[in-house]
């Protein structure tokens, strides 16, 4: 995100950048599921549409916002500032989690509503059991890992594409199905679609991601240093100082998202 741009507006970036990521993920989820009886196929459709538009999100809202759309991103780029580098206050990372929470339900009630289905019921697919927790952790633990990683060896035009990428083989890779984003899993519950959550099932999602979070910054300090320098945080990477996601680095800075 450039130095310059004002809190309201770098909210309103991430409320409708989150917005369009859920209507995305949701969107794809529903199209699939009605165009294929095989979930094999349905998920390939949804993982690539999913990948696609994170970067695409990522690489638009980037230069405004950081482009976080997760709020684990956000703690991200507030612990970065904490530690002495470019990052958000908490005032700053309040705003940014709480506008990306409201943009992910307004996104997956307006996919609800594209596809002629009746906006804001909630999902009733329970996800549980400690294998999908697991999953989470390892999930969110690799997006933080992408996105500091990248940062920090001063690659951060890189992040876009590496965390949409990221994203799509996760969806594969992990037993959850690669939420890794507390916003969008709230969002996703307002869903009852294949890509849907029900409410009982976020806590325990949203805590093993805030654990991945904290274990995928964990990595990053232990395989690429806490050199000031390095800037760690995500999306804001693709601007001037700012926040990181993913997904804060200074200038390189981007973040994202989920």
């Amino acid at each position: 995100m450039t130095a310059h741009t004002s809190l309201p507006r770098r909210a309103a970036a991430e409320l409708i950048g989150t917005a369009g990521l859920l209507v995305v993920v949701v969107g794809s989820g529903i199209q699939a599921a009605e165009l294929s009886r095989d979930t094999g196929v349905a998920l390939i459709a949804n993982s690539l549409a999913s990948a696609i538009g994170l970067g695409l999100i990522i690489t638009l809202f980037g230069p405004l916002s950081g482009a976080h759309l997760n709020p684990v991103v956000t703690l991200t780029a507030w612990w970065s500032r904490r530690t002495g580098g470019e990052g958000l206050d908490g005032r700053e990372a309040l705003a940014y989690a709480a506008a990306q929470t409201a943009g992910a339900i307004g996104g997956a009630v307006l996919a609800e509503a594209m596809f002629g289905r009746t906006p804001g019921t909630f999902a009733t697919q329970v996800r549980d059991g400690g294998h999908l927790l697991v999953g989470e952790v390892v999930a969110t633990a690799g997006l933080v890992l992408v996105i500091q990683g990248l940062g920090r060896i001063g690659r951060p035009k890189l992040i876009p594409a590496a965390v949409a990428a990221y994203i799509a083989a996760a969806i594969w890779f992990t037993s959850s199905g690669s939420f890794a984003n507390p916003a969008g899993t709230v969002g996703r519950s307002f869903s009852d679609s294949f890509t849907g959550i029900a409410p009982e099932s976020l806590p325990g999602f949203v805590v093993a991601q805030l654990i991945g979070g904290i274990l995928g910054l964990a990595l990053a300090g232990l395989l690429y240093g806490t050199s000031r320098s390095a800037k760690p945080m995500p999306v804001e990477t693709l601007a001037e100082p700012g926040p990181v996601d993913g997904t804060t680095p200074t200038k390189a800075a981007y973040e994202t998202i989920g």
